[in-house]
């Protein structure tokens, strides 16, 4: 992976702490409006990881595959990832 990996570690790690957070307010019963802006803002989180993770694929593997034979294998990774994210 060649993204940042300090900065996506560090959203994962704040998305972890969130699930975590979002389990004790199930277990305490708490109100399920709060539940549900926890889960997403927990959801925007993990967005962002992933569009700067697939932006970063782009712009790395992708660009060096299109001086190879295996750019259509990388094309059809991102197509396959944009079909998952359009549903």
């Amino acid at each position: 992976m060649r993204s940042d990996s300090e900065k996506i570690t560090r959203l994962l790690k704040t998305a972890r702490g969130q699930l975590d957070g979002l389990l004790r307010m199930v277990e305490e019963d708490r109100y399920c409006v709060d539940i549900s802006n926890q889960i997403l803002a927990t959801q925007a989180i993990l967005r962002t990881v992933n569009t700067q993770i697939l932006q970063d694929h782009i712009n790395t593997c992708v660009r060096e595959a299109m001086h190879t034979d295996d750019v259509d294998a990388k094309i059809g990774e991102i197509m396959a990832i944009i079909e998952k994210l359009a549903k």
